[in-house]
């Protein structure tokens, strides 16, 4: 069974590291294949460009075995809806192998709003990373829909291809891609929330500097830590 996360990564940090090991090793995964989107659907685009992105993600996975860098969406244009991904997967792969989804809990509870979501099924099990003590969907047709294909034995997601959700409690760490680009710009420093050679990266490209600083040579000595509170829930792919 292969594993598929994907989002901005905007940048990758410990937050989308760890949710991946923890997936891939409670479902035993072959593999989770990391998927930076291209053009986002409905949020803002991302701050660093796609090669800068695929890079990144490629320096953080370089030394974990079944964490992949996957480009498919960087080489497809337009908006980078899931559907399309696994449709493309599913023509390559063939439709007997189990997919599993990777998807936080956030974009989970507005999964009907995603586009085609029931294609997605169709194509695709879920896993939702869900903080512990995270409460289930309001929305009572995804509830029921979630008890409906819900499985608490993760050989049920071996024996389908597809169709199946499955409910992962991750450790929860309080980091954000938007946090890490608020302390960058700010003058304040990121590490210890990203893999070193991910910062290093982005300092060097100045891709999260402020606008008035993204002329002159970013400073990676550390700083003041980031005190800023946000949520590491991962959205997985745009919810689109």
């Amino acid at each position: 069974m292969i594993g598929l996360f994907g989002g901005a990564f905007d940048p990758i940090h410990f937050g989308h590291l760890r949710t991946a090991l923890e997936v891939q090793e409670a479902l035993g995964l072959r593999e989770v294949r990391l998927l930076p989107l291209n053009v986002a659907v409905h949020r803002e685009q991302p701050a660093a460009d796609g090669a800068l992105r695929l890079s990144m993600l490629q320096a953080a996975v370089a030394h974990t075995p079944g964490l992949v860098a996957d480009d498919r969406e960087l080489k497809r244009p337009g908006g980078s809806y899931t559907v399309d991904t696994l449709t493309q997967l599913r023509a390559e792969l063939g439709p007997g192998l189990p997919l599993c989804l990777l998807v936080g809990g956030d974009a989970f509870n507005a999964f009907f709003e995603w586009h085609r979501p029931r294609d997605i099924l169709g194509l695709a099990h879920l896993a939702v990373m869900r903080r512990p003590g995270s409460l289930l969907p309001r929305d009572a047709a995804l509830r029921e829909e979630l008890e409906r294909r819900r499985t608490q034995d993760a050989t049920d997601l071996q024996a389908a291809p597809a169709g199946r959700i499955w409910l992962q409690s991750v450790t929860q760490l309080d980091i954000s891609s938007t946090r890490i680009r608020r302390a960058i710009a700010g003058g304040r420093s990121a590490r210890f929330l990203l893999p070193d050679p991910v910062l290093d990266m982005a300092l060097a490209a100045g891709c999260y500097a402020a606008p008035s600083a993204k002329t002159t040579a970013p400073d990676s000595a550390d700083t003041d830590a980031d005190t800023e509170s946000n949520s590491s829930a991962q959205r997985g792919h745009d919810a689109a």
